[in-house]
């Protein structure tokens, strides 16, 4: 199977420098979309925009310039060890109801990046966003209660910097709601692919490094805290039955 990578880049021109020789030869189609100006470094082809999208209207533009079986969402900012890429496509031909797949990831030091998550809960969601996840333990929602798995194991979601994707599955939920602008589009892609039949694999051989900034972790108002609520309030209301007590959580 041929993978397709989309990367999106709002200014991240230094990111790309390093991390798309890493990401380049490990695909078959690559498509970089410079979201503003001086998204990208000299030399590099992108697909600029006219004015600025949202991240999942920037993903389906770029997919929708590919052909490939499987589509990568990737970060600028994630960097993919060699062999990455192969692991989680060797994966996902292997396994044909995997409509995500997701990597290890692990911060620039190595240390381990939960990416691997719980669907969220309403009193999970209040605690993370707001200062009460200073003195609230998360680690349910983060996997934080278990050993790191050394196998592939199923799971709610994982972290959007970088996942790949069968395009099935893309084609299948309409792609990426463009609704959400920034945080929240990969939570609902998966929870969407969940209630559509398709399952979510974390596969740890794939082995990717993430800065992960987490910057709605650190500032309490400002806009990107904003977009945060924003998607926070969406998923809500496209997925009423977490308020209910629905499903939530699948493992």
């Amino acid at each position: 199977m041929r993978v397709a990578a989309i990367v999106v880049s709002h200014g991240h021109a230094a990111e790309l420098r390093e991390s798309l020789p890493a990401l380049a030869p490990q695909v078959d189609e690559l498509v970089v979309v410079a979201n503003i100006p001086g998204s990208v470094p000299e030399g590099v082809d992108a697909l600029a925009n006219r004015r600025p999208l949202g991240y999942s209207a920037n993903l389906n533009r770029g997919a929708s310039r590919t052909t490939a079986e499987l589509v990568l969402a990737a970060n600028p900012d994630a960097v993919p060890e060699p062999g990455a890429i192969a692991a989680l496509r060797a994966f996902m031909e292997a396994h044909p109801r995997c409509g995500v797949a997701g990597p290890r990831m692990v911060y620039p030091d190595g240390s381990p990046q939960p990416s691997r998550r719980r669907f969220p809960t309403v009193a999970g969601t209040v605690v993370r966003r707001t200062p009460l996840r200073k003195v609230v333990s998360q680690r349910r929602h983060f996997h934080l209660d278990e050993a790191v798995p050394t196998v592939p194991v199923r799971c709610d979601w994982m972290l959007g910097g970088f996942l790949l994707v069968r395009r099935e599955t893309l084609d299948a939920l309409g792609g990426f709601d463009e609704g959400f602008r920034l945080y929240g589009e990969d939570i609902d892609f998966q929870y969407r692919a969940m209630r559509a039949g398709w399952e979510r694999w974390y596969v740890p051989a794939a082995v990717v490094r993430h800065e992960h900034k987490a910057e709605t972790d650190t500032h309490w108002l400002t806009r990107r805290t904003l977009w945060h609520w924003r998607g926070i309030a969406r998923f809500v209301r496209k997925h009423p039955e977490t308020l209910r007590g629905g499903p939530t959580s699948t493992v």
